[in-house]
């Protein structure tokens, strides 16, 4: 089993020996490994059971490393590095040949991002190469929060998870992409687009997932637990799911009153950060009681909101259904 701990000595050495350690991040943990060493990153792909078509992120622990890795920085990208990192913030770049093509998906491109927690940061200055890491959970499933939960699903596949507490986000980071004049948000995230707005100017949102990525989490079924998501309308649907084995899921109301079912709440006051702190985790904790259905309702469209609605969409989705 895994070794829960917070030595980053333990870990440097465990990445500078090509193998795999869960870290920290402020939106989830990641599973990492070597991104200059092809056969550690294949690990990773073996280890979450990952498509090779999917690409990941690299974790640098300042923007001024950056120009080592890219061919190219555009003026806006600049800005927004300026004003989120370290954040919840992953940008597309034109990448240099130092990246091996298994992390990009033979793609031209790479995901970059400066993560926003204290140890992983540390880590990441005591390296001579950046980190290749996804989220540190099986391919598809529910992002883990919390080491117990990395342990929980690759402990027996991994060596060691770096404990940095609960992320503090607790979504996925938004990815952005530069063509010239025009910049799309690949993925929904812990960065608002609002807030990108109001940095460079209006920025396109992507409206579909695609089963052939060209940015990391872009495949529509994804971020699911075992119990079917229905989403929609609550209330609409109690009726048609009464049964000890489904579980709600609400943004603020408390549908239970009888006790009837199992149910998290994201938030009773309605604060949408406390809503995308609590998502993965009390999808996590519905699953774990072996229910075949969690129903769940969409949270306001606006702010983090959109990245929680996205989050939902694709853990309702079936699998497979492209």
């Amino acid at each position: 089993m895994a070794v829960i701990g917070k030595d980053i000595f333990v870990a440097k050495e465990l990445l500078e020996k090509g193998q795999l350690v869960a870290i920290p991040t402020e939106t989830v943990y990641g599973l990492a490994a070597n991104s200059l060493n092809a056969r550690a990153v294949a690990r990773i792909f073996e280890v979450k059971k990952r498509p090779f078509f999917d690409p990941l992120i690299l974790h640098l622990p300042c923007y001024s490393k950056i120009e080592n890795y890219v061919e190219y920085i555009p003026e806006k990208a600049k800005m927004l590095a300026e004003a989120f990192w370290p954040g919840p913030l992953t940008m597309i770049f034109k990448k240099k040949e130092i990246i091996p093509d298994l992390v990009t998906s033979g793609l031209d491109t790479v995901a970059i991002r400066v993560p926003k927690h204290p140890l992983t940061l540390e880590l990441l200055n005591q390296l001579d190469f950046p980190l290749a890491a996804p989220s540190a959970n099986p391919f598809g499933y529910i992002s883990p929060t919390q080491a117990l939960h990395v342990e929980a699903k690759l402990g027996t596949a991994i060596d060691y998870i770096l404990d940095g507490g609960p992320c503090e986000v607790g979504i996925e980071s938004t990815i952005v992409g530069f063509y010239e004049e025009k910049i799309v948000v690949h993925r929904l995230g812990g960065l608002s687009v609002e807030s990108i707005n109001n940095c460079i100017g209006e920025v396109e949102v992507m409206k579909e997932s695609v089963s052939n990525p060209v940015a990391p989490g872009m495949l529509k079924s994804h971020y699911a637990p075992k119990a079917r998501v229905m989403l929609g309308n609550i209330e609409d649907q109690l009726g048609k799911y009464q049964s000890a084995k489904t579980g709600i899921l609400s943004f603020r109301k408390n549908y239970n009153t009888e006790g009837k079912f199992q149910q998290v709440i994201l938030s009773e006051t309605g604060d949408m950060e406390e809503a995308a702190t609590r998502l993965f985790s009390g999808l996590r904790q519905l699953d774990s009681l072996h229910l075949q259905y969690i129903l769940a309702e969409f949270v306001p469209d606006q702010g983090l909101g959109r990245a929680i609605n996205d989050r939902l969409r694709r853990a309702s989705a079936i699998e497979n259904d492209f």
